[in-house]
């Protein structure tokens, strides 16, 4: 993404209203957004998910994404769609084929982007199963640097097993960073 294209995004998502709300997941604390344009937000995700071309790959379920660094801090979003998702009113989101892309603002881990990512399906609508090839993840920090992690999913999320989860974390650097390190900030219980 080019320099210059960043504020123009961030105005953009500033316009959608959004407010968070703290949890504990496994003993590390996970920030749920809940939509988009919280001004305290500094970081910008671009969440790129792509469905499977196979017979019935798609789904109608709300899909939630979790991202986690590697001391269990992160972030839960718990509707992509609702959040961010930014093809249009009438695009139809995690049909088969679909690169589905969204987008919003959230808070900065600590380190460069996320390691580990839990994909969940809550077996929803018409359509509960779901094919998911990919998720690409996208961290755009203050000042434009911005990271990158592809999550391959590759898996049938489905009644049997509705959730699809890819630790990275024991390849990352002991800190996790790949950018000079961004100031730690304790997240409120």
């Amino acid at each position: 993404m080019f320099p210059r294209a960043i504020p123009l995004l961030l105005l953009i998502l500033s316009f959608i209203p959004s407010f968070i709300e703290s949890g504990e997941h496994n003993n590390k604390m996970i920030n749920k957004i809940k939509s988009n344009g919280d001004d305290e937000y500094e970081c910008v995700y671009t969440v790129y998910v792509q469905t499977g071309t196979k017979v019935g790959a798609g789904t109608d379920s709300v899909i939630s994404l979790t991202l986690t660094q590697k001391d269990g801090h992160g972030v839960l979003i718990k509707n992509l769609e609702a959040w961010g998702g930014i093809m249009g009113s009438n695009h139809d989101y995690f049909e088969a084929g679909n690169l589905d892309i969204f987008s919003g603002r959230g808070p900065c881990l600590s380190s460069t982007t996320p390691c580990r990512m839990n994909l969940t399906s809550d077996g929803t609508g018409s359509f509960p199963d779901w094919y998911c090839n990919y998720v690409e993840v996208t961290t755009t920090r203050p000042r434009g640097l911005c990271a990158q992690r592809l999550f391959s999913v590759g898996q049938w999320l489905n009644a049997g097993k509705p959730f699809a989860v890819r630790d990275y974390c024991s390849s990352e650097p002991e800190d996790g960073n790949r950018w000079p390190a961004a100031p730690r900030r304790n997240i409120a219980a």
